[in-house]
């Protein structure tokens, strides 16, 4: 695949996975108890969590042509 084609497939990977990923941050927060100390720590965890899982994509995407 391209590099410019396999770095269109990663954004569109990226956009979707911080979609859901958001949504499932909210989702979870709405389930904890409201403690303002506690938020912090979540979305603290949440907000720099985020890029963990897509390390991988990018590295994909970013990878010479002929797989080197």
């Amino acid at each position: 695949m391209p590099p410019r084609a396999r770095r269109f497939v990663a954004t569109i990977g990226v956009l979707f996975f911080l979609a859901f990923w958001v949504w499932g941050a909210v989702t979870i927060n709405d389930r904890l108890p409201d403690i303002w100390w506690l938020d912090l720590i979540f979305f603290t965890v949440a907000g720099i969590g985020w890029g963990i899982p897509l390390i991988p994509l990018l590295r994909w995407a970013e990878r010479a042509p002929g797989g080197e």
